[in-house]
């Protein structure tokens, strides 16, 4: 199945990925740590923005990280060798049709992917069949529904709606981070818990202003004028409008705030006991 990545593959979303998972690090990443010898599959690791950190936080674990696209690849394996990792292995594969005989992973983590996919429970699914049983899957999601900043804008919030309504045309849906509590069970996962991530963000914190607000948030919605204006979804003019008031939240006086959504599941039966004994810790609220 083609996923229809949105927002391209160049540099500057590589850079721009690189700059989200910098700043996102403690948020989305404190609480999930596997133990030694446990194997973990990546779904859609993209060019290892966040396969650093994964494999950074639980260096006895053996990491195995997928994506569709070879020259996604090709970046994960430079960020991967530049971080002296050695318990990654990078492969190409596509989500629904998975390269693994079933039940070959004790975990699965997938984060920022479901949004790109027209079938986000088939996954689900596919990953829940390479899954041990009493494996856990853990994934995160934004929600650009969750997006509130000041000085509050119209036209700021038609450019944020430029992207859920080019994601949607793609296939993929910008607001799937409130749905994973449900997508989840749909899947056949148990045990299921969801932890809302809020980003707060105002001038008393400069390098979240520079990292999400500006670098992040920002350069994301930027990034799909073109597609916007092909789409006939809105102007110019009111689209370049609605970034400079975006870029306005970062002064002084601005505030801004997005919410994410960490889901952390059960394969089988086993959701009342937990998953075995180098499961993830359970997510904070």
């Amino acid at each position: 199945m083609t996923i229809a990545y949105v927002h391209g593959y160049d540099p500057r979303e590589n850079l721009r990925l690189q700059d989200q998972a910098s700043t996102l690090v403690e948020l989305l990443h404190s609480d999930t740590t596997y133990s030694k010898g446990s194997t973990v599959l990546e779904a859609g690791c993209g060019v290892g923005a966040q396969t650093v950190t994964l494999a950074s936080n639980s260096p006895g674990a053996l990491i195995t990280s997928i994506d569709v696209s070879e020259a996604s690849l090709a970046e994960a394996m430079k960020a991967v060798q530049a971080a002296g990792l050695n318990n990654v292995t990078l492969r190409r594969a596509d989500i629904f049709h998975l390269p693994f005989p079933a039940e070959s992973f004790d975990h699965v983590f997938v984060c920022f992917v479901l949004e790109h996919l027209a079938q986000p429970v088939a996954a689900l699914q596919a990953l829940k069949n390479v899954l041990k049983p009493g494996g856990t899957i853990t994934v995160i999601e934004g929600d650009h529904g969750s997006t509130f900043f000041y000085p509050d804008s119209e036209y700021a919030r038609r450019a944020v709606r430029c992207q859920v309504e080019v994601q949607a045309s793609a296939g993929g849906n910008a607001l799937i981070g409130r749905a994973l509590y449900p997508l989840l069970r749909k899947a056949g996962f148990c045990g299921v818990q969801v932890s809302p991530r809020m980003v707060y963000v105002d001038s008393s914190k400069p390098g979240l202003v520079e990292g999400f607000t500006r670098k992040t948030f920002t350069a994301m919605i930027e990034g799909i004028r073109a597609s916007a204006l092909a789409a006939g979804i809105t102007s110019a003019a009111d689209f370049d409008r609605g970034i400079a008031d975006l870029y306005r939240t970062t002064e002084a006086d601005g505030v801004f705030c997005y919410t994410f959504f960490k889901a952390r599941a059960v394969n089988g039966s086993h959701a009342e006991q937990g998953s075995p004994g180098d499961a993830p810790q359970a997510l904070r609220p």
